[in-house]
């Protein structure tokens, strides 16, 4: 199973993004989890053409329709043959009011940094895909790709979007 993960579009839908998520990295892609400020709600209705889409509001999203997306959500990924895997998705990571490994969660996806990372703590792979709107400082452009494999494995990527001279 592949998961597309990004966050921080803040109202900008890239073609690259686009263009990467339909490619072969991830190719057969099952779903896409967006981590929060995501500016257009028009966003996730283009990114529902490439596969179901499950996003949570960020900062940003507090005045447009955006708003009414959850602050948090729980993802069931079911994982023939064995159990299914909980993802806990939220913004900003500063802002997880539960410990996850008690909790049965195997990944925390978040945002708010801008900053691609991943880490595994207490069994727990904590995934922040990055930014894939505007861009901000000098920090990437990114987007996360999870594989899930045999046993519930996770293999997340950070995959880094070749832009258009002046993006």
């Amino acid at each position: 199973m592949k998961l597309g993960i990004i966050s921080d579009t803040h109202g900008l839908l890239r073609p690259e993004v686009l263009s990467a998520l339909r490619g072969p990295a991830f190719s057969g892609i099952d779903r896409i989890l967006h981590c929060g400020d995501v500016g257009k709600i028009s966003i996730l209705t283009e990114l529902a053409k490439i596969a179901p889409v499950t996003a949570v509001r960020g900062n940003v999203d507090r005045e447009s329709p955006s708003s009414k997306l959850p602050e948090t959500e729980v993802v069931l990924i079911e994982n023939s043959p064995g159990p299914g895997l909980y993802i806990y998705m939220l913004h900003d990571l500063k802002t997880l009011h539960l410990d996850p490994a008690a909790a049965k969660i195997s990944a925390v996806l978040h945002g708010h940094t801008h900053v691609p990372n991943y880490v595994t703590k207490k069994g727990v792979l904590y995934f922040n895909p990055g930014s894939c709107g505007p861009r901000r400082f000098d920090l990437p452009v990114t987007i996360g790709l999870l594989s899930i494999g045999a046993r519930g494995r996770l293999q997340p990527e950070i995959v880094h979007l070749a832009l258009e001279p002046g993006s």
